[in-house]
C-alpha cells in the first residue's frame, strides 16, 4: 500500500527487454535506505518488487500484463521516474490509498498555467471515466492529486509548486500517455453491487438501497 506522495526521483540505468517483459535498472537515493529484496517500490504508479540492489541502484521485473497496462514499456534510458517506498504501519497518511495497480493509460492533452499552479487535463476512456469524480482522488504516475474536473472524455487535474518539483509529471509533453490508478473505494462499490452469487440468497443490498440510505 502507498500513498501517492512521492519519496524520490529515480532514473533509468539500463533496460533489459525480453519478448513481452523487461528488466530495469533505477539509479535512486531516498529508497535505497534500508532496502531489502523483496521490497515494493511505486515506481511511475507500479507497484514493482526489488530482485536486486547496490549501493545507489535496485532492479525491478516488469511482467507482460504489467507492461500492456502501464506506460512503463515505453521508457528510455535517462528517463527520469517517481518512486515511493511501501507505506509502514504508523507513518502519517498524507495523501490516499494506493495500491500501485494501474486501471490503464490516459493521454495528456494540454498543460495551462494559472498563478502559482498548473493545470493538467487527461484524456482516457469510459473503463477509467466512470471512477473519476469531482474532488475525487486519483494517482497519475504515483502522484495522489484531486479531481478539479471531468467531463465524458476526459478530466483535469491542478498542481501546486511543491508538487512540480518533486514529482516528474512536468516532464511529459501533450501527447504522452501517463498511468492511472483509480480511488479504488469506487471500485470496489461497483464489483460489490453487481456481483451476482448464485450459491447464495439474493442480497437486498444493490445501488438502489444505498442511494436511499445516503451511502452512493
Amino acid at each position: 500500500m502507498f500513498t501517492g506522495l512521492i519519496e524520490d526521483i529515480g532514473t533509468v540505468d539500463k533496460l533489459i527487454k525480453g519478448q513481452k517483459s523487461a528488466q530495469i535498472f533505477i539509479n535512486a537515493n531516498k529508497v535505497m535506505d534500508d532496502l531489502k529484496i523483496g521490497d515494493s517500490i511505486n515506481t511511475n504508479g507500479v507497484c514493482l518488487t526489488v530482485v536486486k540492489f547496490s549501493r545507489n541502484q535496485f532492479a525491478v521485473d516488469v511482467m507482460p500484463e504489467t507492461m500492456n497496462k502501464s506506460n512503463l514499456s515505453e521508457l528510455v534510458s535517462g528517463e527520469r521516474l517517481n518512486l515511493e517506498r511501501a507505506l509502514r504501519v504508523g507513518d502519517r497518511f498524507g495523501g490516499h490509498m494506493v495500491s500501485g495497480h494501474v486501471d490503464g493509460t490516459g493521454i495528456i492533452q494540454s498543460f495551462a498555467e494559472e498563478d502559482n499552479a498548473t493545470w493538467v487535463t487527461i484524456e482516457a476512456g469510459p473503463e477509467i471515466l466512470k471512477y473519476i469524480i469531482s474532488k475525487g482522488s486519483v494517482a497519475l504516475d504515483g502522484i495522489s492529486l484531486t479531481v478539479a474536473h471531468v467531463d465524458t472524455k476526459s478530466f483535469k487535474v491542478s498542481m501546486i509548486p511543491l508538487t512540480k518539483k518533486t514529482t516528474t509529471l512536468l516532464d511529459k509533453s501533450v501527447g504522452s500517455a501517463i498511468n492511472i490508478e483509480c480511488d479504488m473505494v469506487g471500485k470496489y462499490i461497483e464489483r460489490l453491487t453487481s456481483f451476482k452469487d448464485i450459491s447464495a440468497t439474493e442480497s437486498a443490498i444493490d445501488m438502489a438501497f444505498l442511494k436511499n440510505n445516503g451511502f452512493a
